[in-house]
């Protein structure tokens, strides 16, 4: 899965990543579910082991285009993971009470403890993707968060805190039939807005703004992988894989017992 993921340093042109990619992984769709199956299974033991163990954190962040996937990464990638180590948060417009703080504020108070999974569902990139779009704050300010990123992102990871970054790479193609299916199916119909056409119209400005992003703030301490997410089940396949083995190097263990189990009767 190294090849999906972003070297620090390197710039990226997302015209040529294809959105459609299979490459590492040599079954169909139906080999590919019982994969990302078995690396959820996996996934559950070791959500387990770091809940128990309580002194490592990890951060999964997830960008993409609208309907690039995240809520089904969410949904299929962890499912059975176990809730009370899990937590999800998403950042949509700021309040009022964090408009008077800086900008970082309130995604500080999201991050995870000890032994616990947060997906950011939308990020502290939103201040240099929404807002470099519809030019919110002036360049000058937007294009001086990269490095406050970077150097949040190592004070988190210093502290302790795995952090993997997912950009979920869809085609405008697939965007326009995933829009089309959430008007055609009815109980998918809820999740249609005329604010996403709106924001199709910018897709070319948002590329650009994902280029930077994932071309600047990559780094040893807080990669990005750039998923191919036209096919959902290849989608998920390649970040439940690099959750599990990033999981793995951690080399965690079980507390260990205090006292002698032999010695204690239960009554």
């Amino acid at each position: 899965m190294e090849r999906y993921r972003v070297v620090p340093g390197a710039y990226v042109d997302l015209s040529k990543y294809d959105t459609r990619d299979l490459s590492a992984f040599e079954g169909g769709k139906k080999a590919g579910k019982a994969a990302a199956k078995v690396a959820n299974q996996r996934l559950e033991a070791l959500q387990e082991l770091l809940y128990a163990e309580g002194k490592r954190r990890v951060l999964v962040v997830l960008q993409a285009m609208d309907t690039g996937g995240k809520d089904g990464v969410i949904r299929h990638v962890l499912e059975g993971v176990n809730p009370a180590g899990v937590k999800v948060a998403g950042f949509k417009v700021p309040s009022k009470l964090e408009l008077a703080h800086d900008y970082l504020w309130r995604v500080h108070q999201k991050t995870p403890g000890n032994g616990e999974i947060v997906i950011f569902n939308r990020s502290h990139y939103e201040d240099v993707l929404v807002v470099r779009v519809h030019n919110i704050v002036p360049e000058e300010v937007w294009s001086r968060r990269y490095e406050h990123i970077n150097a949040f992102e190592k004070m988190l990871a210093d502290e302790g805190t795995l952090i993997l970054k997912f950009f979920l790479h869809i085609s405008k193609d697939e965007q326009r039939e995933r829009l089309q299916a959430r008007l055609d199916e009815p109980d998918k119909r809820w999740k249609f807005s005329l604010g996403d056409l709106e924001e199709r119209k910018l897709w070319d400005d948002y590329i650009a703004a994902f280029e930077a992003v994932l071309s600047k703030t990559s780094t040893e301490w807080a990669p990005w992988y750039v998923v191919p997410a036209d096919r959902k089940w290849y989608r998920n396949l390649v970040i439940g894989k690099v959750l599990k083995e990033a999981l793995e190097r951690l080399n965690m263990r079980y507390p260990a017992f205090d006292g002698d189990p032999s010695s204690i009767t239960i009554a």
